[in-house]
């Protein structure tokens, strides 16, 4: 078994490795990374491996961005200090949920979980990923706030996100203007469907099927255009704008 491991903290980094050679010597460490950055660039450069490990809150990020990746399919464990993500990591490839201090036992039941997953389908082991992806769901609504009402907006109506004064806003097709509950933009990109949402830049999330059009301005950045008047240029990076049009080709 070969297991990739995502921690930004080394004590814990060490204390895993250690414990995962005492429950299966046979395991193989086929490489670290301590961030979303690391992760991705070490999962897009080696093969696929059997499982991962993986802390929650990185350094540059929550790390369900590496798994919007849709390269990467294989089964995860996360390792994190916090359970308020528990519910958002059984919507990616998670197989199990452990809370840090690490219990050795629970590591090793988790480890043997894989394993009897993989027994299972040996005959056809593309079956397990093929179920853990279908698992895999987007939210289709969020929660927003207007006045003293709570609503449920769909997430296909949001023609954008924004922050403003610490709070984070969304903006419907008929140009209303709601208060998300959360002040974190992060939070709102790790639940949206990257096929459809990009985050231009540190203030907005636009939804593609909005955008009306785009042109490069100075310096390789990209001004975008929405079907509804903003108050402001919205800009992507000279650093995201390849990937912006990549992800505009590819809708």
């Amino acid at each position: 078994m070969k297991i990739f491991i995502i921690e930004d903290e080394m004590p814990a980094m060490e204390n895993l490795k250690i414990s995962i050679a005492a429950i299966e010597s046979s395991v193989e460490i086929a490489g670290t990374a301590a961030s979303v950055e690391q992760s991705l660039h070490w999962l897009r450069t080696n093969p696929v491996p059997d499982l991962i490990l993986m802390d929650i809150q990185l350094s540059d990020g929550l790390s369900f961005h590496i798994l919007k990746d849709d390269s990467i399919k294989c089964p995860v464990i996360f390792i994190t200090a916090y359970d308020k993500y528990m519910i958002d990591a059984f919507e990616y490839n998670c197989i199990d949920y452990l809370l840090k201090p690490v219990d050795s036992n629970k590591l090793a039941n988790a480890l043997h979980k894989y394993k009897n997953l993989q027994h299972h389908f040996i005959n056809n082991y593309s079956s397990i990923i093929d179920y853990l992806q279908t698992t895999k769901k987007n939210k289709s609504r969020i929660i927003v706030k207007k006045g003293i009402e709570f609503l449920s907006l769909r997430l296909e109506d949001v023609v954008y996100f924004f922050t403003e004064h610490k709070l984070v806003f969304a903006v419907d097709k008929d140009n209303r203007k709601f208060l998300c509950e959360t002040n974190s933009l992060a939070e709102i990109e790790e639940m949206l469907d990257n096929k459809t949402f990009f985050r231009t830049n540190r203030k907005y999330i636009v939804n593609a099927n909005y955008i009306t059009k785009f042109k490069s301005i100075d310096k390789s950045k990209i001004s975008v255009e929405l079907f509804l008047p903003v108050n402001e240029e919205i800009i992507v990076s000279q650093e995201n704008a390849a990937a912006f049009k990549k992800w505009m080709s590819e809708i």
